[in-house]
């Protein structure tokens, strides 16, 4: 937080109910096991709940019906749902960071592209001919666009972003350091023992409100484009490959990979290391489980774990047979002798 303020005020803030001193100050954030005097904290997962009697935080958001067991320090601030609370706050104090606007000496704009006045492009950034720009975009150093890019406004591009020509980035995006949109899909003609190239002439389309992470890379499509929808959000070392269509809302953890010319439905949330199969279609509202693998198409609303996916519960069963395996196969020794 950038200024102190009361329990009073930060229960009004959120439409929250106080139990405790209305007029302790917090000027920080922190989470509850490590909290210190004037930092606000949370509990949303009843597993760190016992905190609430060691924590030396000021303040805690917990929910509406939340109960102790006896007295506690902290002045509690009862909400409907503290997570979503919590993350209002953050975001409302990252906001409140003032932004840079303006093109430093050592970027490169290439002639007839138009820099707004409220953007900001950093020194070694660079801009190719035939980009177009939104306004309040953010573009930080080693940031490079290449020709006929479109980007939104509200964007934001960490250091180290990598946009080849013609791609769409749409407005309120965040992509983070080292990423890659628009790399050549990997494609390959066997003739004769010799690989030959296929050109990749498509390109990327990033829909609006959309963030993706680290080091993620997300392929051009040979014709026609690779589509990431609104709403979407990858993790870091995420590979996309040519012609994917991820649907709106779709969350993707760490490593997840999906080959060429899957299409992912919406609402969909994928564990870290799924394995896409290529040219299969998964529909809207699943959850798949991390290190599963996804070799046929897969309907709506299931919940998918283990390699080849197959429902959760049935996983887990299969998971306690094969611990079993070795005192089975000892029995049916004994037996034979």
């Amino acid at each position: 937080m950038r200024m102190e303020i009361s329990a009073l005020q930060l229960a009004a803030l959120v439409n929250g109910k106080i139990e405790g001193d209305p007029n302790i100050k917090i000027n920080t954030f922190s989470k509850i096991e490590e909290a210190k005097a004037g930092s606000l904290t949370f509990i949303a997962n009843p597993k760190y709940a016992h905190y609430i009697h060691s924590t030396e935080a000021s303040v805690v958001l917990v929910k509406s019906d939340f109960q102790t067991e006896g007295p506690v320090k902290p002045t509690l601030v009862k909400v409907d749902d503290p997570y979503t609370v919590l993350a209002t706050l953050l975001n409302m104090v990252s906001a409140a960071k003032p932004k840079k606007s303006g093109v430093e000496k050592l970027a490169y704009v290439a002639d007839g592209v138009n820099i707004p006045a409220s953007t900001y492009v950093a020194g070694f950034a660079y801009i190719s001919n035939g980009a177009t720009i939104g306004e309040n975009v953010q573009i930080f150093p080693h940031c490079f666009v290449g020709e006929n890019v479109h980007i939104g406004n509200n964007v934001i591009l960490h250091s180290g972003v990598k946009i080849y020509n013609d791609c769409v980035i749409g407005e309120n995006c965040i992509i983070h350091s080292g990423a890659v949109i628009g790399s050549d899909g990997f494609g390959f003609a066997p003739h004769n023992g010799i690989y030959t190239k296929i050109a990749q002439i498509g390109n990327v389309v990033i829909e609006d409100n959309v963030e993706i992470g680290a080091n993620t890379t997300i392929d051009r499509a040979t014709m026609g484009s690779t589509f990431i929808r609104k709403g979407v959000k990858l993790d870091n070392l995420i590979q996309v490959a040519h012609n994917v269509e991820i649907g709106e809302n779709t969350v993707m953890a760490a490593q997840v990979g999906v080959a060429g010319s899957t299409k992912i439905g919406k609402n969909n949330m994928i564990g870290g290391q799924v394995g896409f199969a290529g040219h299969i279609k998964i529909g809207d509202n699943n959850q798949i489980g991390a290190q599963s693998g996804i070799p046929n198409n897969v309907g709506d609303g299931n919940r998918l774990m283990g390699y080849p996916a197959t429902d959760a519960r049935d996983f887990a069963r299969q998971t306690v047979y094969i611990k079993k395996l070795k005192s089975l196969f000892d029995d049916v020794n004994n037996l034979k002798k």
